[in-house]
């Protein structure tokens, strides 16, 4: 999985997929806030990411969530 984001923007999103067994990808989701490593998302109860036809559809969609998850740490940072 590549992160994505500049290190002195403060946060790294790792956004990937995997297959199910019915053959669909689901997005796969990791945000990390560096300065204190705190791990933002995944979190319990979070929905799944898809499915979605395709890995790179799957992957965006992530990617997607991840820089929202981001957005609103920033405006409201999690303790």
């Amino acid at each position: 999985m590549d992160a994505i984001g500049d290190p002195g923007a403060g946060y790294r999103i790792y956004p990937g997929y995997q297959r199910t067994p019915a053959g669909r990808y689901v997005g796969t989701l990791k945000v990390v806030r560096l300065r204190d490593s705190k791990l933002l998302y995944p979190f319990d109860g979070v929905a799944e990411i898809g499915p979605c036809s395709t890995g790179s559809e799957a992957r965006r969609a992530a990617e997607r969530i991840g820089v929202n998850v981001v957005l609103a740490d920033a405006r409201s940072p999690e303790p």
